[in-house]
């Protein structure tokens, strides 16, 4: 039998040992690039690196072949060091078409290495990239170490033993890249070769195929005078334990079972599917081994409902969506709101308005979360800051729901759902169970008041069917105590500075807040999925002297009872968002502090080097 090795065997070329790079993939949206990025990330994480991704996709579900709408790509950064962000210049690109190339080809470092399909440079592919020249001919691409590899022909000629047609054969060019790359930074196909085993069992003349392709390019890489050598990025230390890699909507839907779990309650998911938040329903279906049931609605309206009912019925009620669909939600969200009920709402945010950019990271939900729904509707907000974070996140959220009885909203990003990073799995004994208590038939003479509350405001959880427990439900208002339809003024206002008041008592359940860095300067306020790229540019700062400290808001409804006093300390704010300023906004009227906006709307994610260049732009 053929051992790995001898299909692979180790290069005999010089290999340099570097502390992390940044490669990036990018081609057509059927060049599997989003496959070879995963493969890439699962790689490296078994090799003990730390890892941040950034998937790329096209906006639309069948972009043109070819032409710069259609271009799909995945960066991956991969590290002997702990890291927060996918990277800012690559280190590495590897280019399928051209316009592939023209669109990603300004975050490749000067130098950097440029791998580039030579096949599909031919006049056609110009054209539909809206190219006049060739980059590959016309001094565009002078600055880089570009290496020019005929992957369609290599890869036809690889698989031909298999008998494939010419069409399926061109789609092995991806493992031909893979391949390559692999070769280039030392990774190990082993579990690339196993994918391939379990993903193509039913087809083996696919499997085959993809295996001689893999093959083909390693061996182009050893073989070729191109590459003087290879390089290598050792393990990182990352705390003892055992680590998987997670992305942030898998990480979610597993925090959501988990709290279920420790609460000794059944899930159940009313979702309409949208971009980017699917990946949740999709991985709650199928696990319906604990108790999970997961309801695809007609639409958004139906899927909110759906779940109201679910919470009054006693279940963990969860709904998702993206920006469009939490509009549509937001009568749903004020019912769940008025009748006091313990559910959860997730917002994946995308580019907007409208259908926007429904493949693209933004954080321009905030205000609509907070102030998205008729009335008085004031809901609890927490933020995820990272793809394993998800996980934490929807615990917490759930301990709150059912400790205040009250929707909390989770509010993600494309970014943060997409992305993927080593995540070291928990304890699961040590996790705090989350108890619940449903009031039961009340003795001879008492009276039940499903609208009474406890010291944190909240009315009791009655389940239907449970003897002299029944009371009205519905969107009117309610009379305090009785739950009764009440059209009272002063009830009215009573009962909604009651609701309010509620929401504001979370702060007391939410941890203070600690500064990264320094306590006097410029602060540095993030949300959300800006974390990682705001941490490291901090750091940077500061290791240039720059007297800079850092804050991360979790909790954005309501704050941290400590971000006053803490702001207090400072010179100057900055506050960096994917949106137009909509938590500064905030902060400026809560605290009436003249905070500063660093503002980023393009569909990415930051750079470290646009933060450092904020901070270093306002600190004196």
């Amino acid at each position: 039998m053929i051992s790995v090795t001898d299909q692979f065997p180790p290069t005999n070329k010089p290999s340099e040992s570097l502390a992390g790079v940044t490669v990036r993939l990018a081609g057509d949206s059927g060049d599997g690039m989003q496959l070879l990025g995963t493969q890439l990330t699962n790689t490296s994480a078994l090799s003990g690196n730390d890892v941040a991704t950034f998937p790329d996709f096209p906006a639309e579900i069948r972009a043109p072949r070819g032409t710069r709408a259609g271009v799909s790509g995945f960066q991956v950064q991969f590290s002997a060091e702990e890291i927060f962000t996918p990277g800012d210049g690559l280190d590495a690109l590897v280019c399928m078409n051209p316009a592939a190339l023209v669109t990603n080809l300004g975050d490749l470092k000067r130098s950097g290495v440029l791998i580039v399909n030579s096949d599909s440079f031919e006049a056609k592919d110009l054209k539909l990239a809206k190219l006049e020249s060739s980059p590959l001919e016309d001094g565009t691409i002078e600055a880089y170490r570009t290496i020019k590899v005929a992957m369609t022909a290599l890869t036809r000629g690889a698989v031909e033993p298999t008998g494939l047609s010419v069409k399926l054969a061109d789609r092995c060019k991806n493992f031909f890249a893979m391949g390559l790359v692999f070769w280039l930074y030392g990774r190990d196909v082993e579990p690339t070769l196993r994918f391939i085993d379990q993903k193509f069992s039913s087809k083996p003349e696919i499997a085959e195929a993809n295996r001689l392709a893999l093959k083909a390019g390693w061996n182009y890489g050893e073989t070729t005078e191109d590459f003087a050598s290879t390089y290598q990025v050792p393990a990182a230390e990352l705390a003892p334990g055992t680590y998987r890699n997670i992305m942030g909507n898998q990480a979610l839907a597993w925090g959501l079972i988990t709290a279920a779990k420790l609460s000794d309650k059944e899930l159940f998911l009313g979702s309409y599917p949208i971009t980017p938040a699917s990946d949740i329903l999709h991985e709650l279906s199928k696990h319906k081994n604990f108790g999970v049931r997961t309801f695809q609605a007609e639409d958004e309206i139906a899927a909110v409902c759906s779940a109201v009912g679910a919470a009054f019925g006693g279940s963990m009620a969860i709904t998702t969506s993206s920006g469009p669909g939490i509009a549509l939600k937001g009568e749903g969200m004020g019912l769940g709101m008025i009748l006091e009920l313990p559910m959860i709402i997730i917002d994946v945010q995308r580019g907007g308005p409208s259908t926007g950019l429904p493949t693209k990271t933004e954080q321009s939900d905030l205000m609509m979360a907070m102030y998205g729904r008729n009335g008085e509707s004031p809901l609890p907000i927490i933020a995820a800051r990272s793809p394993s974070d998800c996980f934490n996140v929807a615990i917490e959220a759930w301990r709150v729901a059912t400790k205040f009885m009250v929707p909390v909203l989770i509010l993600s990003d494309g970014f943060i759902a997409n992305g993927a990073e080593p995540w070291k799995l928990p304890d699961i004994e040590a996790l705090e169970k989350i108890d619940i208590e449903h009031p039961v038939q009340p003795n001879d003479g008492d009276t039940f008041l499903p609208y009474a509350r406890n010291e944190h405001l909240a009315r009791p959880w009655a389940l239907p069917g449970t003897p002299e427990l029944m009371h009205r439900v519905g969107g009117l208002e309610k009379q305090d105590g009785t739950g009764n339809v009440s059209y009272d003024p002063d009830n009215h206002q009573y009962m909604v500075e009651t609701r309010a008041k509620k929401v504001e008592l979370v702060a007391d359940f939410v941890d203070p807040i600690e500064v990264e860095g320094s306590d006097e300067g410029t602060l540095v306020i993030s949300w959300g999925g800006t974390y990682g790229a705001c941490h490291t540019a901090v750091s940077t700062c500061i290791a240039d002297g720059v007297k800079v400290g850092h804050v991360h808001l979790r909790w954005l409804n309501p704050f941290p009872r400590n971000l006053g006093e803490i702001i207090k300390r400072y010179d100057q704010v900055l506050v960096p968002e994917l949106n137009m300023g909509q938590l500064r906004a905030l902060i400026k009227q809560q605290y009436l502090v003249d905070a500063q906006g660093l503002n980023k709307i393009k569909g990415k994610p930051f750079h470290v080097n646009e933060i450092v260049d904020g901070i270093n732009a306002i600190s004196k």
